[in-house]
């Protein structure tokens, strides 16, 4: 697969992850308040039946093309600290693994029946720290 298609197809799922989890974060998180419990339940438990359908499509797209992308510069990655490219890169791919363990918790634990609305929203928040952060060196490591 040519370079252009890989990082078109990694910013695309990169996006539909990104986005979901700024909207459940910045809107969700906002109208808990405003909203009835019981509607914010059943709101929640409709979003989380969607997203529990696409998201591993997405998730297995974004992590297929960044695996893509990392292969393309294994070079630069076997030596993690001789460029600032490098070394962003190796703390996104670090930050990426973090949130692909804290995506297979929360699913885990959503099986087990363990997945309070306290641990959820830890799991949100962190991936949003987590996504921010990625966002930000996706750009620096071209520009730093």
């Amino acid at each position: 697969m040519t370079h252009f298609a890989l990082v078109t197809l990694h910013l695309f799922a990169a996006i539909m992850f990104v986005g979901t989890v700024f909207f459940e974060v910045l809107v969700l998180e906002a109208i808990r308040a405003s909203v009835g419990r019981e509607a914010m339940r059943t709101v929640e438990a409709a979003i989380g039946r969607r997203a529990r359908r696409i998201m591993p499509f997405v998730i297995l797209l974004l992590y297929g093309a960044g695996l893509g992308l990392a292969w393309e510069y294994r070079d630069a990655l076997a030596r993690s600290f001789d460029s600032s490219f490098a070394t962003l890169l190796s703390l996104k791919i670090l930050l990426a693994a973090s949130v692909l363990v804290h995506f297979v918790t929360a699913v885990t634990l959503g099986a087990r029946g363990r997945l309070t609305s306290r641990r959820s929203r830890v799991v949100h928040f962190s991936v949003f720290g987590h996504v921010v952060l990625i966002v930000f060196l996706a750009k620096a490591m071209f520009y730093l």
